[in-house]
């Protein structure tokens, strides 16, 4: 069973598609993490950042959202030149990197085929999204990663999808949070130039500058 948390067990069983890849590459790679993906970065943090889903090779593998693989190589750099994260990181779970009033999770929590979770499988992970978001009480600041996670969010948030259009770049007031939306930091999007290294800084340094603004 899965805990009503912001976290789901080891063994959810929520997603058969999921539940039967999780548990092949359990029998073909005994040492990987093989398991829902929990949140990194402390509750108290002022800025959240919502990713896809664990790459097979990443944060399957390693057990630490974004940590193995291309993306987290550009996104811990971005976050580090930005104050987010402090120590050396080794796409390693035990680098001892640390993230500074910030947290990283997904909007699917199990690695799903292909990289290509289901509308049915984004929508029965919805609900550890909810509760990640209700247990950080100082959460400002929201950066979703690619469409499905900035959707992911803004239905979790209670609002319509229809009423935030995702727009790399874009920004959006809902109730007391700000989203920020920009193209995954994946290799292939930045292979193919949709979204260049500058393009990442640029959304991650908006986010910056909307922590670092005086509250009334």
């Amino acid at each position: 069973m899965t805990r009503p948390s912001g976290m789901p067990g080891r063994d959810c069983p929520r997603c058969p598609r999921l539940v039967s890849f999780r548990q092949t590459w359990r029998d073909r790679e005994s040492q990987w993490f093989n398991a829902p993906v929990d949140s990194f970065g402390p509750i108290e943090a002022r800025l959240l950042i919502v990713g896809l889903a664990p790459g097979l090779r990443g944060a399957n593998r390693t057990g630490r959202p974004f940590t193995g693989d291309y993306a987290g190589d550009l996104l811990y750099a971005t976050l580090q030149e930005f104050g987010f994260a402090r120590g050396a990181y080794q796409a390693s779970a035990d680098d001892g990197l640390e993230l500074v009033d910030c947290r990283i999770t997904n909007a699917v929590r199990c690695v799903p085929p292909e990289n290509k979770p289901t509308p049915a499988e984004i929508a029965a992970c919805r609900d550890f999204l909810v509760a990640t978001l209700k247990e950080m009480p100082r959460l400002a600041v929201v950066l979703a990663l690619g469409r499905i996670a900035h959707e992911t969010f803004v239905v979790a948030g209670g609002a319509r999808r229809s009423e935030f259009p995702f727009g790399h770049g874009r920004a959006h007031a809902l109730g007391a949070l700000t989203l920020f939306d920009s193209y995954h930091c994946s290799r292939y999007n930045t292979n193919t130039g949709v979204l260049t290294p500058q393009m990442f800084r640029d959304v991650v340094a908006q986010a910056r500058k909307a922590i670092d603004a005086p509250t009334a």
